[in-house]
């Protein structure tokens, strides 16, 4: 028996996903899923069964406050870490052992760290602690 279900393409979905990223606001976020879901569940179904189930992972960026919120939803600084280290790699090319790997990856590492540390901030803290409070003392007294 053919199947006739109508299948959804992918750069559609993709577009479509692209809005559930982009949200401000949780409320937001649920209705762009909501409505992703009405839009898939016939044409994808594995796809919006995954999407609801995975939606409080997604959204959890949407805790912080938005100045952050692109920083911590890419992998850039991870992407850069892995350039760096392939990059000090070529240049040994040959390893004698696996301690000689650890050791460099380590002293990668531990100079990353004191970057990290000593340089410019990456994001201030203060504004996260200052909204993190505000939605607390928010919370109590409306309840």
């Amino acid at each position: 028996m053919l199947d006739h279900t109508p299948k959804a393409s992918q750069p559609e979905i993709k577009e479509d996903l692209r809005k559930l990223y982009e949200a401000v606001d949780l409320d937001s976020a649920k209705k762009v899923r909501d409505q992703i879901i009405d839009k898939y569940e016939t044409k994808a179904p594995k796809a919006a069964t995954l999407l609801n189930e995975t939606f409080d992972d997604i959204t959890a960026v949407l805790t912080v406050p938005l100045k952050y919120r692109k920083r911590l939803r890419t992998t850039n600084g991870v992407d850069r870490l892995n350039q760096e280290i392939r990059r000090r790699e070529r240049v040994i090319r040959i390893f004698p052992n696996e301690a000689s790997v650890i050791r460099l990856m380590g002293a990668l590492l531990m100079e990353q760290n004191e970057k990290w540390q000593a340089g410019r901030k990456y994001f201030d803290m203060d504004l996260y602690y200052q909204t993190a409070k505000n939605k607390v003392s928010s919370g109590t007294t409306a309840a």
